[in-house]
């Protein structure tokens, strides 16, 4: 009972600040949940993440998983009632204070400066995710790719999602990594000793530096 109520305190924290979105404070809620609380790792953290913007939906859903794997279906739940009640009822007395002001330039301003603070939130938290994740030149050229390619171009986003799950479900940014990590082996460490120790995702366990794409 008490660590679902520390969960469920300090998500509900978290929800005050949440302007824009759970995307808003996911640095802040991979550094409790992951670095703090220890309930998962980093990598489980990431694929929370990727399973959170598949469905349809508010994005809370990571949230609801780490909730889930910290105390199972109780903790699912209490995790997903924090991080929502506090911003709803924000919200709903907020709505209510600005339906109530006659005047529509002091109106505008307050839209707009509420505006400003989820876009500014929301930026930070990308790039403090982009600066954390991409630890390997394949994932930074592939980030920066994307990013051209949605200002620059009419391409719908979603092709440019089924091409990074291509090229992470076949391997390549991985094992492009390890053999990079491999050639840089300054400790006299075999590759076949190195090998069996990375796990790489999504093609198993590389047993030796050949294997690789």
């Amino acid at each position: 009972m008490t660590l679902l109520l520390s969960l469920f305190i300090k998500l509900s924290l978290f929800s005050f600040v949440a302007f824009g979105g759970i995307i808003a404070v996911l640095p802040s809620l991979f550094e409790l949940a992951v670095t703090q609380e220890h309930w998962i790792d980093a990598a489980t953290f990431a694929d929370y993440f990727a399973i959170a913007q598949a469905p349809p939906g508010p994005n809370f859903m990571t949230i609801t998983l780490v909730g889930w794997r910290f105390y199972g279906l109780v903790g699912a739940v209490v995790a997903s009632i924090a991080i929502c009640w506090p911003s709803s009822v924000m919200v709903f007395y907020f709505e209510r204070y600005i339906t109530r002001i006659e005047d529509p330039e002091k109106k505008k301003i307050i839209q707009y400066a509420a505006a400003a603070l989820a876009i500014g939130l929301v930026l930070t938290s990308s790039w403090k995710l982009t600066v954390g994740f991409n630890n390997h030149w394949t994932a930074i050229i592939l980030t920066i790719a994307v990013v051209l390619i949605t200002q620059f171009s009419k391409i719908h986003p979603l092709y440019l999602i089924a091409l990074g799950a291509l090229l992470g479900g076949a391997g390549v940014i991985y094992a492009v990594a390890l053999r990079d990590l491999m050639n840089r082996n300054t400790f006299g460490i075999t590759n076949n000793a190195m090998a069996t120790a990375i796990k790489v995702p999504e093609i198993g366990l590389v047993k030796n530096v050949d294997q690789l794409p």
